[in-house]
């Protein structure tokens, strides 16, 4: 966690850019499944660019700077405790930041959830007894296998494939919102996934090897006033989560955002 940057560098600048466009989250169909989801209007996608060359070491100060600069102080979005959307216009003491894993490059990586118990190869969930996790139903062992460590089913995915911000993001789109109505085929979580996930990593091909690389760095962001957790809202909770992307070529910051709660149907 930082409390401060180094004295020692000139802080980067940042730039809103309100004319960049993120198709997933806009187009109808996927409007429609996160209205279904309870995420509609407590989503949003939002573009940066800054001036000056990302390096990976400064990732704290890199965040301090963007959530203290008075551009982004003016534009960046979150929700209040009342339900509005408002800005982050507060002074940001600290940062606690978390650096994900930004290698899938396939949706083959959730295959391993075609097995006996989790989905049915014609891609139905297998329904459960309903519980409760954090405020979050659990009623089949997709969501099992997410959410509880005592699932039969945990271990289809290791410490680090949760680390994978792929995975992270399946895993929004599964858990929802407070009235989620959940899916009963896996589709519409795998399609969503891969459009946000198309839409917010960027992707280079060696032109050597022509493999495909992914040349953006993910983090997941926790901020701090002085009167404490600020950001992306005041309380901890598995659907709060701000995740910045950056893309260090273009200069390019991606800040994917939501705040758990009912759906407020605008954005």
């Amino acid at each position: 966690m930082s409390a401060c940057g180094d004295q020692g560098k000139e802080p980067y600048t940042f730039h809103h850019l309100p004319q960049k466009g993120f198709q997933a989250l806009e187009s109808r169909e996927t409007r429609d499944l996160l209205l279904k989801w309870s995420m509609d209007g407590r989503i949003t996608i939002q573009a940066f660019s800054f001036d000056q060359n990302f390096k990976g070491y400064q990732r704290d100060d890199f965040i301090m700077d963007f959530l203290n600069h008075p551009e982004v102080n003016r534009n960046l979005k979150l929700l209040s405790s009342s339900g509005q959307w408002t800005t982050l216009d507060i002074n940001v003491r600290k940062v606690e930041v978390e650096a994900l894993l930004c290698t899938q490059v396939s949706m083959s990586f959730f295959d391993r959830l075609y097995c006996e118990g989790v989905i049915r190869q014609n891609g139905n969930i297998v329904k459960c007894y309903d519980e409760y996790h954090d405020e979050i139903l659990i009623a089949d062992e997709l969501r099992k296998v997410l959410l509880l460590e005592d699932s039969d089913h945990y271990d289809l995915f290791s410490h680090s494939d949760r680390e994978e911000f792929l995975f992270c993001l399946f895993k929004h789109l599964c858990i929802g919102g407070v009235l989620c109505q959940y899916e009963d085929v896996i589709g519409p979580y795998l399609k969503t996934t891969k459009a946000l996930y198309k839409d917010l990593v960027s992707v280079q091909k060696d032109p050597e090897t022509k493999k495909i690389n992914i040349i953006s760095t993910v983090f997941k962001v926790w901020a701090y006033d002085a009167n404490g957790l600020c950001y992306p809202s005041s309380n901890r909770h598995e659907q709060n989560f701000a995740y910045f992307i950056v893309n260090p070529l273009k200069r390019h910051i991606y800040v994917l955002y939501h705040s758990f709660g009912e759906a407020l149907f605008c954005n």
